[in-house]
């Protein structure tokens, strides 16, 4: 379906709501509902949009329909994605207003959105009350362009821990089935996206860093014989071109939801993050919870959130000899898995949503109300 006919689509919806939803909210007494609105990807933000919801629910909130935000008056519309959350309808509008500020370093070569919404974020930090950040440079950042530090708060991207199960060789063995990997393969995770738009993404998204996977992953074929890929993610054009061209195998899995990913990640023998920046990764936690070894660059809350040669390896930004390095040391030494296995699921074990919520009370405490 094109752009256009999706917008027709919408429309009967739009009308709907537009006549519905006022009635229906007008007697709700100011700031007693929060909507968490996400990007309506199917992706990162809807999925923390949807675990926010939840610690809300948890938390004893009155969690409303994310698509009647726009409709509603004076209630809290928090959304986990600053691009989208600083724009003329949630910064006109008459709630109280919420974002997550995960990334985007202003000056950041090739990405202007970055400075203009550092700027937006400046213009109107009065208006925006509450801000989550995930490490201390977003803090240091959102903090400049004039919020309240009282409104800031450091909560990091937490991890679904049941839904991660700590995988072993069988289900290592499972999962390889089922998506078709070879069981001897070394099969090195990549789950993101890292290409520009919504299409295929053969244009790379460069903070992700696309070109120093492909660049590590060709330092490595020599080394490691039965090297291979496992990419989830959308807009991955660029990668998975890069990899035909340096003749290694992949597979490219189109996950229906979030909630298959632990299947893929059960199927890895190390999972590689190369961003130059990140809030996260989401893998931060997600890989360490299922078992899988991470190897990442020092970004967003990684560099702060793990430990060297303990629960996960960590390379310099654009270092591809240290990241290579450090996947060589998992393929080689045998007894570096298991180590990294157990301290890891016991890191993630201490970031799931759950031991999360006490930051996310902090956060919501007077930004909206408990039903009585």
């Amino acid at each position: 379906m094109t752009t256009t006919l999706r917008r027709l689509a919408r429309v009967p919806s739009r009308v709907v709501l537009g006549a519905y939803v006022p009635a229906r909210t007008a007697p709700w007494p100011p700031a007693s509902r929060l909507f968490v609105v996400g990007d309506q990807m199917g992706w990162s933000i809807d999925d923390d949009a949807a675990r926010l919801s939840a610690a809300a629910l948890r938390l004893g909130y009155a969690v409303a329909p994310a698509t009647w935000a726009r409709y509603a008056r004076e209630q809290a519309v928090f959304n986990p994605d600053h691009f989208g959350a600083l724009r003329p309808r949630w910064l006109e509008s008459t709630h109280r207003l919420g974002l997550s500020y995960f990334h985007g370093r202003p000056g950041t070569p090739g990405y202007p959105e970055f400075d203009d919404v550092y700027d937006r974020l400046r213009r109107h930090a009065r208006r925006v009350e509450r801000v989550q950040v995930t490490h201390g440079e977003m803090h240091d950042l959102v903090a400049s362009a004039g919020v309240d530090p009282a409104g800031i708060f450091r909560i990091p991207l937490g991890v679904e821990i049941d839904r991660f199960p700590l995988g072993n060789a069988h289900a290592r063995a499972n999962a390889r089935a089922e998506l078709g990997l070879p069981a001897t393969a070394f099969v090195i995770g990549s789950f993101q996206k890292d290409g520009v738009g919504r299409g295929a993404g053969l244009q790379p998204k460069e903070i992700k860093g696309p070109d120093v996977l492909v660049a590590t992953f060709a330092r490595l074929r020599e080394a490691i014989p039965e090297l291979m890929a496992l990419l989830t993610g959308p807009a991955r054009g660029y990668v998975r071109r890069e990899l035909v061209r340096l003749g290694i195998p992949y597979r490219h899995l189109l996950l229906g939801s979030r909630e298959e990913l632990a299947v893929a990640y059960h199927a890895l023998d190390v999972y590689l993050v190369t961003s130059r920046q990140e809030g996260g990764p989401k893998a931060t936690f997600e890989a360490p919870a299922a078992g899988v070894p991470l190897v990442t660059t020092r970004v967003g809350q990684a560099a702060e959130l793990l430990t060297y040669d303990q629960d996960a390896l960590l390379a310099d930004v654009d270092d591809v000899d240290a990241l290579a390095s450090a996947v060589l040391r998992v393929y080689e030494d045998v007894t570096l898995t298991p180590r990294l296995r157990a301290a890891g699921r016991a890191t993630a074990e201490a970031y799931s949503d759950e031991r999360l919520d006490a930051r996310w009370a902090r956060l919501l405490e007077g930004f909206v109300h408990r039903a009585d």
